[in-house]
């Protein structure tokens, strides 16, 4: 069978997507596509952004290849599922200009599978693939029969039918991933990098899935939650490929990357930087200094906000003080070029005091950002707080509420997102 996978031409125009805007390379595809050429598929992958083509020109090359079935990502590569544009209008413009050429068509994504009535009628796809994409991508090609085919959803006269739930990969036993030449060459973006050596071509690599904790703000619910940790000889294989192709820069996408010795010892040996996010009061100084010669020049450390007060309100679990907090991050930047406390904005925190610790790190090389605005995702805590369960007009919800609850945004998004109706004005149904 033909199955071709498109990762369509991102465009950002008055969203409020505070995600990277470069191209990034997309990993479920990649690992859809390693399993479904396993079972001895023919496979075309196309990516918007790394391979400049524009959705007309993914529409006609999917097209020229007459496939049986065509799947299409919601968001910006597996890193942005949990801060994906809300909007559904960039798949929707892809798929509207491959009018029918492409078979069966499958969207995957955040929101289907938190949302799947929804996602189904704006995109008028076949079916949406609820929670973690790769593995029932690769059962739907084995499968005539879809309606049999869990974790995924339908519609049958205008009503759901076939949810099943969202589903988690195995993920532990995945292929290293291969990727043209081709893409690599053009990836020459170093995610979350800021210091001056930067050298070889970028790319993105998954050494786990998932997060033990369940952080408030935190997008995860409905895919990318239990902690897995993958197959160590898998990673290696596949930055040693990486390497080979002249990459020199590797982001680690994990949720969060705890400390792996056997990992980090790995990569001490390799002629390749990297960078991470993780929570930084689960390293010990001794590792963080390992973490720096194992190649570590980036670090976005999920602190989110610099009170105590603050991150009980984010359900962070953390035992750490926010003095002992600094202290770390502060020892992390003797041994790392860029580190980052990642805020949020919370309600709890007092400014002055929010401003005094910023300073503090500030002026001991550690960049803390101002408080970013917290958008409630369906997928995450905040919006079950809220309002319940995830229902058809979730998005919408969250959208309206995020707008009329701030005034100004992060300095990475639009000045002022329009409205979710007039972003997905060209859906097939809003």
């Amino acid at each position: 069978m033909k199955v071709a996978l498109v990762n369509p031409f991102w465009t950002y125009e008055d969203s409020i997507y505070f995600g990277c805007r470069q191209p990034h390379l997309p990993l479920e595809l990649g690992y859809s596509k390693a399993l479904l050429e396993a079972d001895g598929h023919q496979v075309l992958m196309l990516d918007g952004q790394i391979q400049n083509l524009d959705n007309a020109a993914l529409a006609d090359r999917v097209a020229a290849f007459a496939p049986a079935v065509t799947v299409v990502s919601t968001a910006p590569t597996y890193l942005f599922w949990r801060c994906a544009p809300p909007e559904l209008r960039v798949p929707a413009d892809f798929l509207n200009r491959l009018a029918g050429r492409g078979g069966r068509t499958v969207a995957v994504g955040p929101h289907g599978s938190a949302t799947p009535a929804p996602t189904l009628r704006k995109l008028g796809v076949d079916v949406v693939v609820r929670g973690e994409c790769e593995e029932i991508v690769a059962e739907l090609a084995r499968s005539d029969d879809w309606s049999a085919v869990p974790h995924t959803a339908r519609l049958d006269q205008g009503t759901l039918v076939g949810d099943g739930g969202v589903h988690a990969s195995s993920f532990v036993d995945h292929p290293p991933l291969s990727w043209p030449s081709d893409w690599i060459a053009a990836h020459s973006h170093h995610h979350h990098r800021f210091d001056d050596d930067q050298l070889g071509f970028g790319a993105e690599v998954e050494a786990s899935r998932g997060c033990p904790y369940n952080c408030s703000f935190c997008a995860k619910i409905d895919f990318r939650d239990t902690y897995r940790r993958r197959n160590h000889d898998a990673i290696i294989a596949e930055i040693d490929r990486l390497i080979g192709q002249g990459v020199g820069y590797i982001y680690f996408i994990d949720e969060i990357f705890l400390p792996q010795k056997a990992l980090l010892e790995a990569l001490v040996d390799r002629d390749v930087k990297f960078g991470v996010q993780t929570r930084i009061d689960l390293w010990k100084p001794e590792l963080l200094e390992l973490l720096g010669a194992a190649g570590c020049v980036s670090i976005e450390a999920g602190l989110e906000s610099l009170t105590v007060e603050g991150r009980a309100m984010l359900a962070k679990r953390c035992r750490l003080g926010t003095e002992e907090l600094a202290a770390l991050l502060v020892n992390a930047r003797r041994h790392v070029p860029f580190v980052q406390a990642n805020l949020i904005g919370v309600v709890e925190d007092d400014p002055a005091l929010v401003d005094h610790w910023r300073k503090h790190l500030i002026d001991r090389g550690v960049w803390a950002n101002e408080p970013v605005p917290l958008y409630p995702y369906p997928s995450s805590p905040s919006y079950r707080e809220l309002w319940g369960e995830p229902d058809d007009l979730a998005w919408e919800r969250a959208h309206e509420h995020y707008l009329a609850s701030f005034q100004t945004f992060s300095d990475i998004q639009e000045k002022r997102p329009r409205a979710l109706a007039e972003l997905e004005a060209t859906c097939c149904s809003h």
